[in-house]
């Protein structure tokens, strides 16, 4: 009970500061912008990286990003979460990204997993497990990747989740939906099942 409720604080403390953050950079505040960019500049970064697949674009997509919250502070209208207009601030930066270097090929997801040091004796069959996930993720397009990355690895709530994309939530679960089964078939053509790789 204590612990649900000290979430609850910390989580509204957060997104009050954050409301503070955004006041302060709507009157020019300029360390305002910094210190809302040092909270959440891993996960802006994160996001970026997955949708754009060069950590030299994505850190591009992050400080167009940071331009653009700068200017455009003052049109925040302070529906949702801050973190959930940042990012989808930074979605379409990256979205634009790939528009123009859209002649060239994708680089492989694999580029932008992680890699979580595995012990010698699981590295075989790690690699064998995340390459079939790639193979999985790398069928699919941008826009079901991201739907994806918001939902399982920045957490996001369907509708904050329709907010960046910048689509219906019912958009969102048919692409959420598909997503899955289509990992689940790419695993199951492996002899794995998600659990074996999650």
């Amino acid at each position: 009970m204590y612990e649900i409720t000290l979430k609850q604080t910390m989580s509204a403390t957060s997104t009050s500061d954050d409301s503070t953050l955004i006041k302060q950079i709507k009157s020019g505040d300029q360390a305002a912008l910094r210190s809302l960019y040092k909270r959440y500049a891993d996960r802006l970064f994160a996001h970026a990286l997955r949708i754009v697949g060069d950590p030299a674009t994505a850190e591009d997509v992050v400080q167009e990003s940071l331009v653009a919250i700068w200017q455009g502070a003052k049109r925040y209208r302070a529906e949702g979460r801050v973190i959930a207009w940042m990012l989808s601030i930074v979605h379409h930066k990256a979205i634009d990204a790939l528009r123009k270097q859209s002649n060239q090929e994708l680089p492989l997801l694999e580029d932008r997993l992680p890699d979580n040091n595995p012990q010698p004796a699981e590295n075989t069959q790690r690699q064998e497990r995340s390459a079939a996930l790639r193979e999985g993720l790398n069928q699919l397009s941008v826009e079901h990747r991201t739907v994806l990355e918001l939902v399982f690895y920045q957490d996001m709530s369907l509708k904050e989740t329709a907010q960046v994309c910048g689509c219906p939530v019912g958009t969102v679960k048919s692409r959420l939906s598909y997503a899955k089964e289509a990992l689940r078939g790419v695993l199951s053509r492996e002899g794995l099942s998600a659990e074996d790789v999650g």
